[in-house]
């Protein structure tokens, strides 16, 4: 009898654990956008006033922290949509200079709903956080008419499954 109870705490201690995942993955609308993104956790929102490319805009900003990796999703409206390469081209640049970034890897990415400019892409990258110590991130640019995106995965280290979830998940509307 005592093994039958020991087992049966021990099955529902497995469960408990099952109902409480790090990932609680949810469909997030990004505000003001036709971005809908894949998040693992409920995110924070901010905005605030940025200039790109000669183009002063609000960067509308949302993100959260799950599994020790930190997921966010940025997005302008341009007030020029023609300059949308030449903008994406220098945020990239401007994310990859503040993590100081060496060696990264692009890949074109072109999520559902996104135009296929050349500045579109996914970029994976080793760099230092603020406090200097090692950073991964794995992060987007994409555009569709007038707006601007920008996703990213900043980790110590992060599976490819984590990775394809997050990217694979952002759609346009």
């Amino acid at each position: 009898m005592r093994c039958t109870s020991l087992a049966t705490v021990a099955l529902l201690g497995m469960l408990l654990a099952a109902c409480n995942p790090v990932f609680n993955w949810r469909d997030v609308r990004a505000q003001d956008s036709a971005l809908v993104a894949l998040l693992p956790c409920k995110p924070d929102t901010a905005t605030r006033p940025i200039e790109l490319a000669g183009q002063l805009m609000n960067l509308q900003m949302m993100g959260c922290d799950a599994g020790g990796a930190t997921f966010a999703v940025s997005h302008a409206t341009l007030a020029d949509p023609s300059r949308a390469n030449e903008v994406l081209a220098q945020w990239r640049r401007a994310t990859l200079a503040n993590m100081g970034a060496a060696a990264p890897r692009d890949a074109p990415f072109v999520p559902k709903g996104a135009l296929p400019v050349v500045s579109s892409v996914q970029t994976v990258a080793v760099g230092r956080r603020a406090d200097g110590l090692p950073v991964l991130a794995h992060a987007a640019w994409f555009t569709k008419g007038a707006e601007v995106f920008h996703a990213v995965v900043y980790a110590d280290k992060l599976s490819p499954e984590v990775a394809e979830s997050f990217f694979s998940g952002l759609t346009l509307q």
